[in-house]
């Protein structure tokens, strides 16, 4: 009975450890599985940057996860999240060569959460940088208006979940 707790507690700090040490995916692995994605179910990729200490990024996620409005997101674009610019003792949370796409993106200078909206084949259609509130909110909805099948009553409810903050 001791060998078999022990075996039992070894296994979990095993398993444990395996799952901490887990390199994240690749940036363009990530990219890559959405285009194809995006491809098969005709929709566009909305591409996030964030990082774990940027409350503005949350705070995106948050709204277009909100009840209200994730499916007219979902529905429109395969959303997927790059992590970058973490800090020294969290950099072990960005993707691999997630800053690579992100200078491709002319975003590096412009703060985060930046995003990104890219057609099916992976051409930039449009981009944004910072929380959609305040005078970004007008920006921020054109550009969902340009990309998507959004009607102005989809649009208006984002509009005002964006506005809550």
């Amino acid at each position: 009975m001791n060998q078999k707790m022990k075996l039992i507690t070894l296994l979990f700090i095993a398993t444990v450890f395996t799952v901490q040490t887990k390199a994240q995916n690749s940036a363009s692995s990530i990219l890559e599985n959405a285009l194809i994605k995006a491809k098969a179910e005709n929709k566009n990729v909305f591409l996030k940057y964030s990082a774990s200490w940027c409350g503005w990024c949350k705070k995106l996620d948050e709204q277009m996860k909100n009840d209200s409005c994730k499916s007219f997101f979902d529905s429109n674009y395969v959303i997927v999240t790059l992590v970058v610019n973490e800090s020294k003792k969290n950099r072990h949370l960005e993707n691999p060569g997630a800053t690579d796409f992100l200078r491709k993106h002319k975003g590096e200078d412009k703060g985060l959460p930046f995003w990104v909206i890219l057609d099916n084949t992976g051409v930039l259609i449009e981009k944004g940088r910072g929380y959609p509130g305040g005078w970004r909110l007008r920006r921020f909805i054109t550009s969902l208006k340009k990309t998507s099948n959004l009607t102005e009553e989809n649009l208006n409810i984002i509009e005002e979940i964006f506005l809550l903050k």
